[in-house]
């Protein structure tokens, strides 16, 4: 009988570890650690025994980019294939890992066969590259033919090596929302696609450039240099691409760098024009952007927050800005949401626009969370202690929060801590979390309820929720989304519809609050449409704790 194969599971979180070591125990050994550190450990002990390495990155102690950069230093274990386990498809996680040595990635929460399929093929694609008689199949993608991602950079250095007058532009591709094509139409037609994709490509570079798929849906090519991208150029291969698919609407970008005497590596350089190709994605009309200093800064900027981004939760430079709520009947305040600012040391305070998305992407969201429930709740017994009226605050929570097994526990943990009953935190969960793993999220949001947490549908109208969704949905208040409101102030063929809403809410049992409100026609429609409460700059814009409590001595005058 053979013997198993050694995996590494290398995971902070003993729940999801755990279901990682039982998808893959009855197939492989599975060796379990809690951070990058343990995990060095574990290497120095199996050695060159270990098969594969399955990988969280947010994690105390070391981390995995930490992990990553380490392994792939030491030639010992540098071959050893890697999959980080993200909690989104976020292409800047991916960008993050990829330039740090990871192979291949995948999404929580796990789905079994997908990870039994990919561990399988990286065990076995790596157990080839180290054989010598299959040099050839290392060399290019078994799938389309073309170079594979590793071979290609070595040939591309090459080429600008023996052409040191000639100037080249690297390009790569990605398609958007190729893991839809997969679902949707099935692998079959999404492989044709590819190799139709792998033809194109092979037509369109001369006899001069190189190029390579360099893994799922993205490819990249080294051509000469040109100054006259156009738009339409790109539109011309865009059509071409419809044209060989079964699949119609396929949309890509291209992202262009040029390169230059910087001295950026090969990877450096594919990495810059991703970049350029995902700060158009989701722009309609925009095929390609060539990387410039802009998005260098960019890039540098982001870098930054990432590298700041533990070491600001540690010295507190998260604050939390309290929006006031108000009972539009009798203009009675009756609660607040809490809302995050980074007080940056050096740049001041950011958007929250700038650093949530980055943070909902790399998972830091979680702990950032986790912060500003501790943050709120204390603000709450600080109230209860000065004799203010226990007014509820609101705060969010992240679909990323809504995939930790242990959630409820936490969000108890932290009232009890602080002597609050739980229906003094309302949870604010955006609407399309809820579009996501349904049934999950059902079941976590009721036992939060159980708990006698409030919950809040946030930006009810953003995005795709059916009615029949918002039924079955345990929820107890409605927040519209500001673009609700202002889209029927704008078009007077669409009220109604919000009226319908507010009479849906009704029948629900569920009180209804209108975020966003800026002007006063905006509140005279809300109240004559019977809404329940509303928060928004014309009453007042997110405030520092201490302007808050002021509001409220002004207010109430059984306030000591």
């Amino acid at each position: 009988m053979d013997e198993k194969k050694k995996i590494l599971v290398v995971e902070d979180q003993a729940i999801n570890r755990g279901l990682l070591c039982q998808i893959l125990a009855d197939t492989y050994e599975v060796l379990e650690a809690e951070n990058g550190q343990a995990a060095l450990e574990i290497l120095k002990r199996h050695g060159g025994g270990i098969s594969l390495i399955l990988l969280d990155i947010i994690m105390p102690v070391m981390d995995g980019y930490t992990f990553l950069s380490i392994l792939k230093k030491d030639a010992a274990y540098s071959a050893i294939p890697v999959i980080v386990t993200t909690q989104s498809d976020g292409d800047s996680n991916e960008l993050a890992a990829l330039s740090h040595g990871a192979t291949d990635f995948v999404a929580k929460p796990y789905k079994p066969q997908i990870i039994l399929h990919r561990v399988a093929s990286l065990i076995s694609l790596s157990s080839l590259q180290k054989t010598a008689a299959m040099v050839s199949l290392f060399q290019t993608d078994r799938l389309t033919g073309l170079y594979s991602k590793e071979y290609f950079y070595e040939k591309a250095k090459e080429v600008l090596a023996q052409n040191p007058d000639k100037r080249y532009d690297l390009i790569c591709s990605d398609i958007e929302n190729f893991k839809l094509i997969n679902d949707i139409f099935g692998i079959p037609t999404a492989d044709k696609l590819l190799c139709g994709i792998a033809d194109l490509y092979r037509k369109h570079v001369d006899a001069h450039g190189v190029c390579c798929r360099v893994n799922a849906d993205r490819f990249a090519c080294l051509v000469e240099h040109r100054q006259d991208y156009v738009n339409e150029m790109f539109v011309d291969v865009l059509e071409k691409v419809n044209a060989i698919s079964e699949v119609k609407n396929i949309v890509m970008k291209w992202g262009v760098y040029p390169v230059n005497s910087d001295g950026a590596s090969m990877e450096q350089m594919y990495d810059r024009a991703l970049l350029a190709a995902q700060s158009i994605k989701g722009t309609y009309g925009t095929c390609f952007a060539v990387y410039d200093d802009a998005l260098r800064s960019q890039m540098l900027r982001t870098q930054r927050l990432k590298d700041g981004m533990e070491s600001a939760l540690a010295e507190k430079q998260f604050e939390i800005y309290l929006q006031p709520k108000y009972r539009i009947q009798d203009g009675a305040l009756i609660g607040a949401e809490a809302l995050v600012r980074w007080n940056h040391p050096e740049w001041g305070f950011q958007s929250p626009a700038e650093f949530i998305p980055l943070f909902e992407k790399n998972g830091f969201i979680t702990k950032l969370d986790q912060y500003v429930w501790d943050m709120a709740c204390g603000v709450l017994e600080k109230w209860d202690r000065d004799g203010f009226l226990p007014l509820p605050v609101s705060v969010n929570v992240s679909r990323a929060d809504i995939h930790q097994a242990d959630i409820a526990q936490r969000l108890l943990d932290t009232v009890r801590r602080h002597g609050l009953s739980p229906d003094r935190l309302h949870l604010e969960i955006t609407e399309s979390a809820y579009t996501e793993s349904t049934g999950q999220i059902v079941e976590t949001v009721e036992h939060l309820r159980e708990l006698g947490f409030i919950i809040e549908m946030d930006d009810f109208g953003s995005g795709y929720s059916s009615l029949n969704m918002l039924s079955r949905m345990p929820v107890d208040v409605l927040k519209l989304d500001m673009k609700f409101l202002q889209s029927e102030m704008e078009r007077p063929a669409q009220e109604g519809v919000m009226q319908f809403i507010i009479t849906l809410a009704r029948f629900l049992k569920l009180i209804v609050i209108a975020e966003g409100v800026e002007t006063e026609e905006e509140l005279n429609r809300l109240r004559e449409i019977d809404c329940d409460c509303v928060q928004g700059y014309y009453f007042a814009k997110p405030m520092p704790v201490e302007a808050f409590e002021a509001m409220m001595k002004e207010t109430f005058t059984n306030i000591r």
